[in-house]
């Protein structure tokens, strides 16, 4: 945003500082200014840049008020600083009679509403300060009535509006919109509201999306000769919500959305309209109106104090560079003067060792005493503090899965994968899309697309895996250790896991054609790292599969009792909707599962000097039995020289003629070594014996030679 030093002095009669100085100090103190340019008319124009979290400075009093924190100089209130007309003088605002009627019937969203009529008004064009002004900040003009509020909002930050009052039929109504009602916007727009949008009606009609964008009808035109002037607090979610419903992002809704003061309504209605009557003339009729929600003001204006320690508060900033009375420390009264200037009302305790805290209202991001604490150390400057270390005893403890994680991390790099991060957020659908866990929905979600706590990551591997595609890297191998949401907004459990991704350049080999290649190469991936841990032998089984898998194309990962997670390749018509030309694996693993287990201790073992031997077998078994049925029924023999075991070849015949259809041909190895002697002919044929008659018992047939 862009500020006008001369606009900014104007609340501070006494700083005596330059511009460049006052930049710098309020760049330092977290209001950063990007750019200082000189203005032919005398001054400067700052351009700003207000992080998100202070709405309160998004305006020239807000900064104003910084700058009076920095340099303790008094702040001049907003009644005292009002817009004047061409002959300098201001109108005063009646407060007698009967206000315009208002009603709120959502007061869920709305927690003030403020209202002042004012009749006999000339609208034209903006002379004077305001158009100088606008001028220089390259704020459009409209006319002088519409002007008012936008010069308002650049003084004091609260939006406020000006309806003509003729257009109005009967009270003011603050509700919910119908579903399917239609209203024209003032950028000429229609659009179609539902019951989630908050209107600005009378008793017939909406006039106004509230705290977005005004209504086409009720507009302020050069016809006009009545105006209603509003000023109201709405909030935050609804505002941005709608905002980002329909599109439409304005210097009203950036307020709103971010927080507006509920404490701030009347007193932007009463500069509004003193500025509408010097500006356009006329007479303000009755008191304003104003109504208030005890809620929402519960919430924001009546908010409990806070305790603030000193002696804490200086024990957490440390020691500063300037030595005082009290030594290198914050001075007490440096730390009541910072937070009285930034709006804060101190009262000491009756052991006069701290201060109840009464918070602003305009400061809805103060809410515990490290907060407070922040602000002081951010006023007295951040570079007014000395460089020491704080004091530290003990070691450091590990959490107490560090070691797997680490095992797990340098398992899966050791084998070309790269660990990537991606959003903790996801779409309701690829929640239910990848997961059957409740998901938890964000109150204020910033966009459809991440409405959801991350139930799985396997959304956003597949992001990651799409990205990389779209930019043609040609393969791809991916893996992202995090933390899953799952349950209810008022309950919700964390957990970690892990994801792995994989798309391009998988080779075939004897055993597994170039189709399968990739999905055995991830599925050899979780072999490996599972043989990190002390586990029984991983089953895959094909029932019970989630719906983004390619029908029989991946698995469950079963470790005993217990559901591991998934592999599997993602189906075709997931990939159509994402773009993804190539075939992409993906598996999750519930890392609490294998986090169960312990990890295995590497032990040197001196290699045998006697010859090792090797021993093929060629059974046929059916599709139901897996290799870790083969691989478990043949360590179950317990024969300590069986050094090894592994598949050489698996034969499937199409046509069922040499295999039968349901059946497979598998071609195992079996290595034999003794560390102490050379194994002789009768031991090997007996070992071999007890291999084929328990592959037998499996169900399998042997193939002799």
């Amino acid at each position: 945003m862009n500020v006008l030093s001369a606009w900014l002095r104007e609340y501070l009669p006494a700083l005596e500082v330059s511009d460049r100085q006052l930049a710098e100090d309020l760049t330092l103190r977290g209001i950063a200014v990007e750019g200082v340019h000189e203005l032919p008319s005398g001054g400067h124009l700052f351009e700003m840049d207000i992080t998100t979290n202070r709405v309160d400075a998004m305006n020239h009093y807000g900064i104003a008020r910084e700058a009076a924190a920095i340099y303790g100089v008094p702040l001049l209130t907003l009644e005292d600083r009002r817009v004047a007309s061409a002959e300098g003088v201001t109108a005063a605002v009646p407060d007698s009679g009967a206000g315009y009627p208002v009603r709120i019937e959502a007061q869920d969203l709305c927690g003030r509403f403020t209202a002042q009529v004012v009749r006999g008004v000339t609208v034209g064009a903006s002379t004077g300060v305001v158009a100088e002004r606008f001028a220089a900040l390259g704020q459009k003009p409209i006319s002088n009535a519409v002007d008012a509020t936008n010069y308002n909002w650049l003084a004091m930050g609260h939006p406020t509006h000006v309806f003509d009052l003729d257009t109005i039929e009967g009270s003011i109504v603050v509700r919910r919109a119908h579903d399917g009602e239609r209203m024209k916007l003032l950028d000429g727009s229609e659009k179609t509201l539902t019951s989630e949008d908050l209107v600005i009606a009378d008793e017939t009609k909406a006039l106004s999306l509230a705290g977005v964008m005004g209504g086409w009808d009720s507009r302020v035109t050069e016809a006009t000769k009545n105006i209603l002037v509003e000023a109201a607090w709405f909030s935050p979610a609804a505002i941005r919500a709608s905002s980002r419903r329909h599109g439409l992002h304005t210097d009203a809704s950036h307020r709103y959305e971010r927080g507006a003061d509920l404490g701030a309504c009347a007193v932007a209605n009463r500069l509004v309209t003193r500025a509408v009557l010097a500006a356009c003339g006329g007479a303000a009729e009755g008191a304003m109106t104003d109504v208030t929600v005890p809620e929402w003001e519960a919430r924001t204006t009546r908010r409990p104090q806070v305790l603030l320690s000193v002696v804490h508060a200086q024990e957490l900033l440390g020691t500063t560079l300037a030595g005082g009375p009290t030594g290198n420390v914050v001075p007490e009264d440096k730390i009541e003067q910072y937070l009285e200037a930034l709006g804060c009302h101190l009262r000491p305790t009756p052991d006069g060792d701290a201060f109840e805290v009464t918070l602003p209202s305009w400061r809805l991001d103060l809410e515990r005493e490290i907060d407070l604490i922040e602000e002081i150390a951010r006023v007295y400057g951040y570079n007014g503090f000395a460089d020491t270390l704080p004091s530290f005893s003990g070691g450091v403890v590990a959490l107490p899965h560090a070691s797997r994680e680490d095992k797990v991390r340098g398992t899966l790099l050791a084998l070309g994968y790269t660990e990537a991060i991606s959003s903790t957020f996801a779409s309701a659908e690829d929640s239910a899309l990848f997961t059957t866990a409740s998901a938890v929905p964000m109150g204020n979600p910033l966009s459809a697309e991440a409405g959801m706590l991350r139930p799985s990551l396997l959304p956003g591997m597949v992001s990651m895996l799409a990205l990389n595609t779209n930019r043609d890297v040609r393969s791809a191998r991916l893996f992202e250790y995090g933390t899953v949401f799952t349950g209810s907004t008022a309950s919700v459990s964390e957990a970690p896991a892990l994801a792995l991704g994989a798309y391009g350049a998988a080779e075939a080999t004897r055993t597994i054609n170039a189709a399968d290649a990739l999905f055995f190469e991830v599925k050899g991936t979780l072999e490996e790292l599972l043989s990190r841990f002390v586990t029984p032998t991983p089953r895959f089984s094909s029932d019970e599969l989630p719906k983004w898998i390619e029908a029989g194309r991946g698995a469950r990962i079963v470790l005993g009792e217990a559901t591991l997670g998934f592999i599997g390749e993602l189906s075709q018509a997931e990939r159509d909707a994402r773009k993804l030309r190539e075939t992409v694996v993906l598996a999750e693993l519930d890392v609490p599962v294998l986090f169960a287990y312990p990890l295995r201790n590497p032990a040197a073992v001196e290699p045998s000097r006697f010859q090792a031997v090797e021993r093929d077998l060629s059974f046929v078994f059916a599709d139901r039995v897996q290799w870790a049925d083969v691989a478990a029924a043949l360590r179950s023999l317990a024969i300590p020289e069986m050094l090894s075991i592994a598949p050489v070849e698996i034969f499937r015949d199409p046509k069922g003629k040499s295999i039968p259809a349901g059946e497979y041909s598998l071609l195992l190895r079996m290595v034999f070594q003794s560390n102490d002697r050379t194994l002789r002919e009768e031991e090997l044929t007996a070992w071999q014996d007890r291999a084929i008659a328990a592959l037998t018992a499996l169900g399998g047939r042997h193939r002799a030679a």
